[in-house]
């Protein structure tokens, strides 16, 4: 038997570390082992961020998204457009619409998809607030653009969407499919390249 090398509380580190995405035992023991070196300028600041992280953001009861505050900044922001509400898989998804400052609208996070092989059904996801919040009258939303990943479960949750959407007066679009910006077509799937060839527009 392999004989330990560190302590518990550094075992302890490397195995949190460990659990997070991207991050295997390896890597984990190499990220740990710098922020133990680093511990005035690193672990000591990383400590207290997570724990104010852990006292005090929450999920914003409007959208999903994570914030300190509940409405979010972004559910408060006046200077969003209300008529247009953008639907996302995770915060993540929200977070990088944001990062592209292609849109200033509102957000709705289902916090995942449908994936009954998973046993992730309907009552698991935020879409019930979703048909009450757009059904409103009061928050006036026109349309609804659904910005879910282009995967089976992704479309299988888009499509029960817009079933539960159906007799409301409002518009649901979805996110283009197709070549991306600076690709080129001999590097594409071919799934890929058919979405572009049905999604194509005049020139």
């Amino acid at each position: 038997m392999a004989k330990p090398v560190t302590g518990p509380e550094i075992e302890r580190l490397i195995q949190i570390l460990a659990r997070l995405p991207g991050l295997g035992p390896r890597s984990a023991r190499r990220a740990a082992l710098h922020l133990i070196k680093k511990k005035e300028t690193l672990l000591g600041p990383l400590s207290i961020a997570a724990s104010d992280a852990l006292e005090r953001v929450k999920e914003c009861k409007t959208c999903g998204n994570v914030d300190t505050s509940d409405p979010c900044v972004i559910c408060t922001d006046p200077r969003r457009e209300n008529a247009t509400l953008v639907i996302v898989e995770d915060v993540a998804d929200l977070w990088a619409l944001e990062r592209a400052n292609a849109i200033n609208c509102k957000y709705h996070v289902l916090g995942g998809t449908l994936s009954p092989l998973d046993g992730i059904g309907p009552d698991d996801l935020n879409i019930a607030s979703l048909v009450s919040r757009v059904s409103n009258p009061d928050n006036d939303i026109k349309e609804v653009i659904i910005a879910v990943n282009a995967t089976v479960e992704g479309q299988t949750t888009a499509h029960y969407i817009t079933d539960q959407l159906e007799g409301i007066d409002v518009r649901i679009t979805r996110l283009a499919h197709g070549v991306p910006v600076g690709g080129e077509l001999d590097y594409l799937d071919e799934g890929t390249l058919t979405a572009a060839i049905k999604s194509r527009s005049d020139f």
